[in-house]
């Protein structure tokens, strides 16, 4: 940011409150129970989760567990 705000005493117009929309912190910072497994992958699919780790900037693990999640939530038995 180059630019520079210049702060004025003028009127600065409407002003609305905004709801909190926030969770409480209690719901930010959840874990649920984990179990470790052994899963054999194809190399291609996990050159696929490698590859939009970097570019999300995520670990790879964390993706394939949350699509794997995902697919639980929305096909439960």
């Amino acid at each position: 940011m180059k630019r520079k705000i210049k702060y004025t005493d003028g009127p600065i117009g409407e002003v609305r409150v905004v709801r909190d929309f926030l969770p409480p912190p209690e719901r930010l910072v959840f874990k649920e129970d984990a179990v470790k497994v052994t899963i054999v992958l194809s190399k291609s699919s996990v050159d696929y989760f490698k590859r939009a780790a970097k570019k999300y900037r995520t670990p790879y693990q964390k993706m394939i567990r949350s699509l794997i999640d995902a697919y639980a939530v929305r096909h439960p038995l």
